[in-house]
């Protein structure tokens, strides 16, 4: 288990030793011949009369699914970075090259070395595109001469589905993406909003303003379900809010004044009261709305026409969907019965007032919701810019520079304040679009030096020489995996606002129940649950639905390999554990998603065996996995691994087998 959690960068080299529990790998792996080819070290070394007697093996059966084998078809145009910010980029990465250097000297430490191409390119990928490059990515790069080959290669990885892929997956742990928030609300629509905000590089400042302020059913305005993630729980939405937009926890001033903090609990009711007139369901006047809930009276009706009594689940949760309207009406709040402070007295109204600051000039005639948010959002406000800023300098160098990312306090000391106001201040100057922020981090001499083995419980303060070393996240792993075995990991993606709208919107004040039904049948065949996930199994490896992460049913199930290593479950902000278990080292030992890789007909096996010479297929094997060529004693033991088998097709498998268990695969370095 320490060969997963341990990041000491001299310890990060591949084993090739084969392991005790191999024998199980290889019974599996002698089934698999990677390609009918003979090797050359085959031909050199194998006796005539061996050749001569010995059967070829049979070609097996291609289990994969053919729409993983198939070249990549996903539709999406992802807006590219600001061809002509390209100089202001390289400007501001300069800036945080010497702000950086400041708090290190004064340290008496200095930055690290420039990484080297290998490790860059490999790092690049995998924070920017979430998974590791393929054989012809790495083999382009390192090959390239251009002098801009590094800002080429970034400009072109935040311009990428990757990119979009990569970046849905963080906001699905901190917004608590999930499928399902409540039984009958329908969240899809607000999960492709998501990933359609970062295709379009949304300006954050708006993004954040629409999921404040979005009213409506959810595939009419797919915002509105940032409300519906916390539908019925007003106060702890306004304490997920704050500490998700502006690092701030206020939560234990729910109940009782913040025992470590200057919040009081009057103050987080004032807060409060900015959104205690939001509604999630319709109300009585509303269309087709009258004496009873219209929706019942579908349910009802349909009782009665079926000859058992029974109403398909997908007609219930379609009826029941249509009752999730977001708006927001004029209303008071009031204390707690049990307030127990001497500020005020029990069940009194409470004024909104915010935290700090001023409700902006513009919005103050607003809505008390779009005070609130303009409130949040404002370039006024500047825990709104620090807040994203730290939380993206951590998703890419490993430490924020406040720790926890979440929690700004006087306990909690910024590292490098001159850097952190440089940040906001370039973020609100490019109009907050979060992929210029990016692109100057990642351009950063800051960001492309080796990485230092840091522990986070040592109580240093970590002054950035350079990123840290990291273990992937899950979906990195997942989604790296994928790039090894399949050469399109997007058979499908996920259902949007107007792939959903047609079969579930109802018209309470029009539609007969004839309509609902017919509708219904629709939706049972297509994106009600049982039906939709049979629809993606079609893509599936003994059970594993072969696609990237972002596009699979949010969270996964407990037993899946996504929530094995590390994908929380969405109930918390930012709830991914990258702790080492048993059940990761056995998943990767001998688990489905890793056989795979081994299969006739996946994307590595048919890289590699296209390759007739074996020094350049071993070196194929390194650079597919660890985006390196091998080096002197990583020949020696591939040598020595051919030399003791007599099926090259096992040995090599076993070499890839063996990269994939190592430390160096699993971690950012």
């Amino acid at each position: 288990m320490k060969c997963i959690q341990n990041g000491n960068a001299a310890k990060l080299r591949p084993c090739l030793l084969r392991i005790g529990i191999v024998a199980s790998v290889l019974l599996f792996a002698l089934t698999v011949a990677l390609a009918p080819k003979v090797s050359l070290a085959q031909q050199q070394r194998a006796p005539a009369k061996k050749q001569a007697t010995q059967k070829p093996p049979a070609r097996p059966k291609i289990r994969l699914p053919q729409s993983v084998r198939s070249s990549s078809t996903v539709a999406m145009q992802v807006t590219p970075v600001i061809a002509s910010r390209r100089s202001a980029a390289v400007s501001g990465a300069l800036r945080i090259d010497q702000l950086v250097r400041g708090p290190l000297l004064s340290n008496k430490q200095f930055p690290n070395e420039i990484a080297s191409d290998e490790v860059f390119l490999r790092r690049v990928f995998l924070d920017v595109a979430g998974r590791i490059p393929t054989l012809t990515e790495s083999e382009a790069f390192l090959s390239s001469s251009e002098p801009n080959r590094r800002e080429n290669l970034i400009d072109d990885l935040l311009g990428s589905p990757d990119y979009v892929s990569n970046q849905f997956n963080f906001w699905a742990d901190t917004l608590r993406l999930v499928d399902r928030p409540q039984p009958n609300i329908i969240a899809e629509p607000f999960l492709a909003y998501v990933k359609d905000s970062i295709r379009t590089n949304k300006p954050y400042d708006k993004w954040v303003y629409e999921m404040l302020t979005a009213d409506g059913k959810v595939w009419e305005n797919p915002a509105t379900g940032f409300q519906l993630r916390d539908d019925g729980m007003p106060l702890p939405y306004i304490d997920n809010t704050v500490r998700v937009f502006l690092g701030t926890q206020v939560g234990c001033a729910q109940c009782h004044d913040h025992p470590f903090d200057e919040w009081s609990q009057y103050q987080f009711y004032q807060l409060a009261a900015y959104t205690t007139g939001v509604r999630t369901r319709i109300q009585k006047g509303s269309p087709g709305f009258e004496k009873k809930n219209p929706a019942t009276v579908l349910i009802e009706q349909a009782k009665e026409q079926a000859t058992d009594g029974r109403v398909s689940g997908a007609f219930q949760r379609m009826a029941r969907a249509n009752t999730y309207n977001v708006s927001e009406v004029k209303s008071k709040l009031r204390l707690p019965h049990d307030y127990a402070y001497y500020d005020a007295k029990p069940k009194t109204v409470v004024e909104p007032a915010v935290l700090w600051g001023e409700i902006p000039t513009s919005a103050q005639h607003s809505s008390l919701r779009e005070q609130f948010a303009a409130w949040v959002t404002s370039p006024d406000n500047p825990q709104f810019s620090k807040t994203i800023v730290n939380r993206l300098w951590k998703r890419f160098l490993g430490v924020g520079l406040v720790e926890p990312v979440d929690d700004f306090s006087y306990e909690h000391p910024c590292i490098n304040e001159p850097l952190m106001d440089y940040l906001c201040e370039e973020l609100q100057w490019d109009g907050f679009d979060l992929k210029q922020l990016l692109r100057t981090i990642l351009y950063s001499k800051t960001y492309q030096r080796t990485a230092s083995d840091y522990d986070f419980n040592s109580g240093e303060p970590y002054y950035f020489p350079g990123p840290v070393i990291r273990r992937m996240t899950a979906e990195q792993v997942w989604d790296s995996i994928l790039t090894l075995a399949v050469t399109n990991p997007w058979p499908f993606q996920r259902p949007t606002a107007e792939d959903l709208a047609p079969l579930v919107n109802i018209d309470f004040g029009k539609e007969s129940y004839s309509d609902v039904l017919s509708r219904s049948e629709r939706f049972a065949e297509t994106y009600y649950r049982p039906a939709y996930l049979r629809t993606i199994r079609k893509h599936a490896y003994q059970g594993n639905v072969l696609c990237r992460a972002s596009e699979l049913p949010s969270p996964q199930s407990a037993d899946h390999f996504l929530r094995q290593f590390g994908q929380g479950d969405r109930e918390s902000i930012n709830g991914a554990d990258s702790d080492a278990t048993v059940p990761q080292i056995l998943a990767m030992f001998n688990g489905p998603i890793t056989h795979v890789m081994l299969e006739e007909g996946s994307a590595i096996v048919d890289h590699v065996m296209a390759i007739d010479k074996v020094s350049e297929r071993i070196d194929a094997i390194f650079l597919s996995l660890l985006t390196r060529r091998p080096n002197g004693a990583d020949r020696a033991i591939a040598a020595r691994e051919l030399s003791q088998l007599e099926n090259d097709n096992v040995a090599y498998g076993n070499i890839v087998w063996s990269l994939l268990n190592t430390r160096e695969f699993l971690f950012i370095q």
